[in-house]
Parts: C-alpha cells; structure tokens; sequence
C-alpha cells in the first residue's frame, strides 16, 4: 500500500512537510510516492496502482491538481494548508502529522464531493471537428479572449432550450466550486451534499439572466454562435481546454456530472460551515 505525496514545489515548506510525511510513512511500513513537479515535467502521469490515500501539501490548487490526478478513482484526499486561503484543506503544518495519522488509520469524515465530466468540441481551420473531455472538481468556465468580444451563446439543459445569452461568459460549477469562480460571477454558496450543478452566466448583457440550479443527471449544454467569430476559451478548474492543437475553436460543450466523485477528508461533517464562516464572514464572531 502507498500514500501519494502532491507538494506544491514552489513552496519549499511544503516539500519539507512531504518528506516529513515520507519518513513518517516509512517508519510504519507504507511506502510514498511523489508526484512529479508539474512546471518541470507537465505531462508526467501518476502511477496510482496500490495507493490508497493522497495527501497535498500546499493550497487550494495544489489540491485541484491532486484531484485532476486521482480523477474519479476515488481514492481519499486530505490536504495540509501551506496557501494563503486553504478552503479546501483539512489543517496547517503544525497539524501535518496528526492530521496524516488520522487519514492513515481512517478517523477523518470523507466528504463525497461532486465532480464534472465536460466534453467539448472544437473546430480546426480546416473545418474538421476534434472532440477532447476533461475532468473538473470545481468548475467549467466560458470566458472572452484577449479581444474582450462578448459571446453569443446558447444554454439548453438536458434537452430543454434555456436562453440563449449574450456576455462575458458561463460558469458551470459543483458545490465544491461554487465557492470559487461561480461565486465572484454572482452565484450562491451551496452544500458539498448538493450534486447537482450550479449554472451562472458571467457579465450578461440582460438584466434577467440569472444563476440556476440543475439536477445531477442533467446535462447542460452550450453552443456558441459563430457570427460574428468572437475569441472564446474553455477553462476546467482554471487550466485551458483544447490548447494542445494550434486553431482549435471552441463550438460546443457538454458538462455531466462525473462517474466517480471526490473523496476529501476533514475533521468533521461541520468542517465545510466552519470553512464558510472563517472565509467568507469573518470567523471569530459568535
């Protein structure tokens, strides 16, 4: 059985922590592996074959790339706070050990977090089509280019035409990201145990646009209108999607919930509210 170690290189405490957690695993027989620095090996894979927990050293972002690791292995997740906001982490360094132990020996609440399953299609210069699917813990993000054009686009829900819109973007979002990019955008916070999706429109030109809620088995599907050629980019959990192939133009995309969710491990069912509080009202009030 193995432990994987995700530490956010560019913060050389974190690496210290892992290799205190490294040396901490050993003592007890289980082995680490290390995931490779993303800037310097960016598209190194992990071997996830006998791991049974990771643990991420770092921020928030260091624990989304844990979760774009795992995907929807649901394998547990716990993360030690090394960033600046650590909404998603279970503790800080001066925990690191305990808070390890207690993921090791099973005595952590494992919250079940929805993830995305997106599956956009682009156009290549040629007129040929390319279809590429990624993975989201937080959200997907329809965005403007560098040229500020609004977008014209189309928002139908499994099946159902909604509107079609005209802004800056869309955020479609899990309950994990509604905290995130969806919530700057206007929409609410909502409970982990929501799976469904949280739909909130980016700027729009119309005053009656507003964020909705979708069941989990629904399908929301955006189409983009091409008339006027507007610069557009998809984004999954801030990382840009269809960048791999030069003149790929987004056109379509299709965001499902996952097959599989995210395990993340916390002190307790109350750790998400106390998260809130701390982050978004100011904590220490009673």
């Amino acid at each position: 059985m193995k432990v994987l170690l995700v530490p956010n290189y560019s913060r050389p405490d974190a690496s210290d922590g892992a290799r205190r957690v490294e040396d901490w695993l050993a003592q007890r027989g289980i082995g680490a592996v290390w995931a490779p620095d993303k800037k310097i090996y960016p598209q190194s894979k992990v071997d996830l074959t006998d791991v049974f927990l990771v643990v991420s050293l770092g921020g928030d972002g260091t624990l989304l790339r844990a979760a774009r690791i795992v995907e929807y292995a649901e394998i547990p997740i716990v993360g030690i706070s090394y960033g600046h906001l650590g909404f998603l982490t279970s503790g800080g360094p001066e925990e690191l050990i305990e808070t390890v132990d207690a993921a090791v020996n099973g005595r952590m609440h494992a919250s079940r977090r929805a993830t995305l399953d997106i599956e956009a299609t682009f156009s290549r210069p040629d007129g040929s089509t390319k279809l590429e699917r990624g993975f989201a813990l937080n959200d997907f993000s329809l965005t403007h280019g560098t040229r500020g054009d609004m977008i014209n686009f189309d928002i139908s829900v499994s099946g159902h035409h909604i509107d079609v819109l005209r802004g800056d973007g869309f955020v479609v979002s899990t309950a994990t990201g509604s905290t995130g990019y969806a919530l700057s955008a206007g929409g609410p916070i909502v409970t982990p145990e929501f799976h469904g999706m949280i739909c909130v429109p980016v700027a729009p030109h119309s005053i009656r646009a507003r964020a909705f809620l979708t069941a989990s088995s629904d399908v929301v599907e955006l189409t983009i209108d091409d008339d006027r050629h507007p610069e557009r980019l998809f984004f999954v959990d801030g990382q840009p999607l269809g960048i791999d192939e030069p003149g790929l133009t987004g056109e379509r995309v299709r965001v499902r919930r996952g097959p599989g969710d995210i395990i993340l491990l916390d002190r307790s069912i109350k750790s998400f509210y106390q998260s809130v509080s701390r982050v978004f009202y100011g904590g220490s009030r009673q």
